[in-house]
């Protein structure tokens, strides 16, 4: 009887695997397509507002909830012009994104920390293909309206159109196709037993467990605390931080205001965050060879700390180098961003139980947010020395 249990649960947890892994990936692309959209259309924020460091300040105040909103205020109320009031009515809405996309990604990844390091990976990796998706778009929009009138605000709501079709496409995926999955509903489950109210409210929202069912109380009681799960895992809280401080400290505004004229001209910020964008990609899928994937706790801590040799290399380039030379930095940037973000978020949640795994992704996430606005405001240092900032 044991057995043919033990069967069951081990077939549940393989089955609608891969089915999970490619829901998952779409779901992390419309987790940050809004925030991908943003930086992929800074061009057009510099057309109309071009004296406010649209790159800097949008970025400050950002991210993901209301792509639809966003599209109508440049629609209607900006009229492809600009000017203080409606820079500072698009800055409320950015405001928005970034309360949406803290909720969305904390509570996908602290779900996610609680089943197979694979599942994350794909989430992941589609947080990175949103940012190629978006930048082959924004480059195939702009060599078709390049020579249209007003073809900077056309390409930019046919953009936001698209990317609010796969916001919702992924609000459908994630509240009905989702929680049906077998292997989802196995580590839900499995959570559950192990005393995470949270996936128990899941599991009777979606129908598959009762309410009145209980959990075992010693898992209950033996549940480590956010601050005991803190201390255990702050190297790697530390080093998401420092991960993402220095690639947003650098993606978009320093790409956008202090690499100077090249060959390139128009495209020449549009190409570096595409760059970017696209080994970021390949990055988050290096972790699947095994040999690729640092596990050593103090090897990742090390390999943290060796990419902040990258700022000398960016300002020594923008001020003395070629784009050849600029393109293989920002490649460097995106694909150690990727390859590293991937590797810690797998390797952490090992050896916790679901109630830990999931309050432990929540923290991480925390602290990669907490990097990404101490990264979006110390891109700002970039201009000092500049001339005509303000």
């Amino acid at each position: 009887m044991v057995d043919r249990y033990e069967k069951q649960a081990h077939h549940e947890k393989f089955q609608g695997k891969y089915q999970a892994m490619v829901v998952c990936c779409i779901l992390g692309v419309g987790t940050v397509i809004s925030w991908n959209s943003m930086l992929t259309i800074e061009d057009y924020y510099y057309h109309v507002f071009p004296d406010y460091h649209p790159s800097r300040v949008l970025t400050v105040v950002y991210q993901p909830f209301a792509l639809g909103t966003i599209m109508i205020f440049l629609d209607l109320a900006t009229k492809g012009h600009g000017g203080i009031v409606s820079y500072i009515g698009l800055c409320a809405i950015v405001a928005l994104f970034g309360l949406a996309d803290a909720t969305v990604r904390g509570g996908m990844i602290g779900d996610l920390s609680l089943m197979c390091p694979e599942l994350i990976q794909s989430f992941m990796a589609g947080l990175a293909i949103a940012g190629a998706l978006t930048s082959a778009i924004r480059l195939i929009t702009k060599a078709a309206f390049e020579k249209s009138h007003d073809g900077l605000r056309k390409r930019a709501i046919i953009f936001l159109a698209i990317a609010t079709f796969i916001e919702l496409l992924c609000v459908i995926l994630y509240a009905y196709v989702f929680p049906k999955l077998p292997t989802v509903k196995y580590y839900r489950s499995k959570a559950a037993s192990e005393g995470s109210k949270t996936v128990l409210a899941d599991l009777v929202a979606a129908g598959i467990q009762k309410q009145s069912e209980s959990t075992d109380d010693d898992s209950k009681n033996q549940r480590l605390s956010n601050k005991e799960l803190l201390r255990q895992n702050i190297d790697y809280a530390v080093n998401l931080f420092l991960l993402y401080v220095l690639t947003l400290s650098i993606v978009p505004g320093f790409l956008y205001e202090n690499t100077g004229q090249h060959g390139l001209g128009t495209w020449y910020a549009l190409v570096l965050v595409a760059m970017y964008n696209c080994w970021d990609l390949v990055g988050r899928y290096t972790p699947l060879v095994k040999w690729l994937k640092i596990e050593n706790r103090k090897g990742l801590t090390v390999a943290v700390l060796l990419r902040f040799f990258l700022i000398p290399a960016f300002y020594f380039t923008a001020k003395y180098g070629d784009q050849g030379w600029m393109i293989m930095l920002i490649s460097i940037l995106g694909l150690t961003n990727g390859h590293l973000s991937v590797c810690i978020l797998t390797r952490a949640p090992k050896g916790y139980k679901g109630p830990e795994q999931n309050a432990l992704g929540n923290l991480l996430v925390t602290f990669l947010l907490g990097g990404v606005f101490a990264g979006v405001a110390l891109d700002w240092l970039w201009l000092i020395g500049k001339k005509n900032v303000f």
